[in-house]
């Protein structure tokens, strides 16, 4: 058995894996990886500051602001203006439609991944690994 060292590359091979096989699917909705995350985390959290975003994705903010832009002009999201400079994010009807289709995207792929390996969604590991983000990703309180 590895040690828990291998934990990080292992999550790496997933993901790479994961965005290998749904690229297509999310090339069609015309999303990155990094945007489809964006996506989810504002249908997750409603009105939602470009911050906030950046801070529980732990990705830079410029990126984050990038990707905010290339989606609000695909129509997927809108900027509301918030307290002082902050910009709220809300989905549009066709940005929550295109979160449903990432959604699905998602679970397909994990259950096919979890009926290929025997494992099944209640894995303690899922919750291990939840807790771990917990402590690395800010609250968004405040």
């Amino acid at each position: 058995m590895k040690n828990i060292g291998y934990l990080a590359q292992d999550i790496s091979i997933l993901h790479r894996q994961y965005y290998k096989d749904t690229r297509e699917q999310f090339d069609a909705l015309k999303l990155n990886p990094t945007a489809a995350c964006i996506l989810l985390s504002i249908g997750d959290y409603p009105e939602i500051t470009q911050n906030h975003v950046a801070r529980l994705l732990v990705v830079d903010k410029g990126l984050a602001t990038r990707e905010i832009n290339k989606m609000e002009k695909l129509g997927y999201l809108s900027k509301h203006n918030g307290v002082g400079k902050t910009k709220v994010l809300l989905l549009t009807e066709l940005g929550q439609k295109v979160v449903d289709e990432v959604q699905s995207i998602r679970t397909k792929w994990w259950q096919q991944k979890f009926s290929e390996t025997g494992l099944n969604s209640d894995s303690p590991l899922l919750k291990t690994i939840e807790t771990v983000v917990d402590t690395i990703v800010e609250p968004l309180e405040g």
